[in-house]
């Protein structure tokens, strides 16, 4: 894996690691969902997942992560949107990343059909 920092410090090459660190959140709520999902045997034509990474000064003025945001769109069959519930419930506990970062950055989760407005 390439990992480089845009210019000027680097060459934009690759993610950066605070990049890399919200691929990783997404990436685990992802998978943790649709582990559940596959136990219920529900039926997944696919998930969309993307993070919203917010940046923040901290009192010597460095950048840090402040929050980030993460919205799963699942592309379900309506019939089976009822039976989500439980996997909703659970999921977001078996994600190690989601919840070792969560004990230093503040990570909001929400999840939505593809029949559904996002919140």
């Amino acid at each position: 894996m390439i990992m480089d920092e845009p210019k000027p410090l680097g060459e934009g090459s690759g993610p950066n690691a605070s990049r890399l660190l919200s691929a990783a959140v997404g990436h685990c709520l992802s998978a943790s969902l649709l582990f559940c999902l596959s136990k219920a045997r529900l039926n997944i034509e696919g998930v969309e997942t993307t993070v919203e990474v917010s940046f923040r000064r901290n009192e010597k003025g460095r950048l840090r992560i402040g929050s980030l945001k993460v919205h799963l769109n699942l592309s379900i069959r309506r019939e089976e949107v009822e039976r989500l519930k439980r996997c909703l419930e659970l999921f977001e506990d078996f994600c190690v990343v989601t919840q070792s970062v969560r004990q230093g950055i503040p990570v909001s989760v929400d999840v939505t059909t593809r029949d559904e407005k996002r919140s």
